[in-house]
């Protein structure tokens, strides 16, 4: 019995003084992993027809939707053709959408790398956003490091460049955007076989990079009445209702926020703002109601 306490005190005073070594090592441990291993990218259990119909869903967007839906079939062709030893047309899959913020491009952009994926075009299928701070670095050199990772997080899905025209900012002076394009521009070949490069803003890419896309998507700004039914979806999934006069209310406001719009009008972004305004407004009347009923 002395032996077996001597023993358990030893144990003890070891676990003691090794324990900020423990924690250190499993914390170091921890993060070298989630520094080295790829991350795990859930599998989306939709179907392809329940991917198109939720780009069908969409509000508005009827070009864009009809450009899209020609590209998915013109890639499902191009496959079966490859498929039955046909010649088949391997032209790039990379896109560029153009248009103001707001107008529904990362959303179309989220549902081309699943739909991608269901057809066997993408190996993932996932998505991964990024803007200029993502892909450049404050020291030469490093920039091209830091797009090589993103590239390496990307492939088998969607990388999507938000506001891609300011990766050079300016032509002249910019070393390390141009840098930045000579890597994307590299990917953009390398990888095209499992890899969409999706780059978006309101005014088309760098020349540099323009010349790598065969498909450029115009996003136009949503109406009054678009914006309305975008507003009224919102409700609608998060439970909530608009009273036939709030709708005439929201109408006269939109159309005159439509009408007088400058380059910061927010497009969806603004009914999703007025959504928040409304919810709050309808907390503070339903929390002063007793026993408020299913219909407050």
């Amino acid at each position: 019995d002395i032996t077996n306490a001597n023993s358990t005190r030893e144990v003890r005073q070891l676990a003691k003084a090794l324990k900020d070594s423990i924690v250190s090592f499993c914390g170091y441990r921890y993060v070298k992993k989630v520094i080295n291993e790829e991350p795990e990218y859930q599998e989306d259990e939709r179907t392809l027809d329940d991917l198109l119909h939720e780009l069908n869903g969409l509000v508005g967007l009827d070009n864009v939707k009809q450009q899209v839906k020609d590209l998915i079939d013109y890639q499902r062709v191009q496959k079966l053709r490859r498929e039955r030893g046909f010649h088949s047309t391997k032209n790039t899959l990379h896109m560029a959408f153009t248009g103001n913020p707001g107008t529904g491009k990362t959303t179309v952009a989220r549902i081309v790398g699943h739909v991608y994926k269901k057809i066997g075009l993408l190996s993932k299928g996932h998505f991964l956003e990024v803007s200029r701070t993502d892909l450049i670095a404050g020291y030469q050199g490093q920039t091209a490091l830091k797009v090589k990772k993103v590239i390496d997080s990307a492939r088998g899905g969607v990388l999507f460049i938000d506001e891609a025209y300011s990766i050079t900012e300016n032509d002249h002076s910019d070393s390390y955007g141009r840098e930045c394009l000579t890597e994307l521009t590299k990917a953009l070949e390398d990888y095209r076989e499992d890899l969409v490069v999706i780059v978006a803003g309101y005014t088309e890419p760098n020349p540099g990079l323009k010349s790598r896309f065969n498909t450029f998507i115009e996003f136009k700004d949503y109406s009054a009445n678009e914006l309305i039914d975008i507003l009224k979806s919102i409700c609608q999934q998060n439970d909530y209702s608009l009273s036939k006069e709030l709708v005439e209310l929201l109408q006269k406001f939109l159309d005159k926020e439509v009408s007088e719009k400058d380059e910061h009008f927010a497009n969806g972004r603004l009914a999703r703002n007025i959504y928040d305004d409304l919810v709050m407004n309808h907390a503070r009347r339903v929390v002063s109601i007793t026993n408020p009923t299913d219909e407050d």
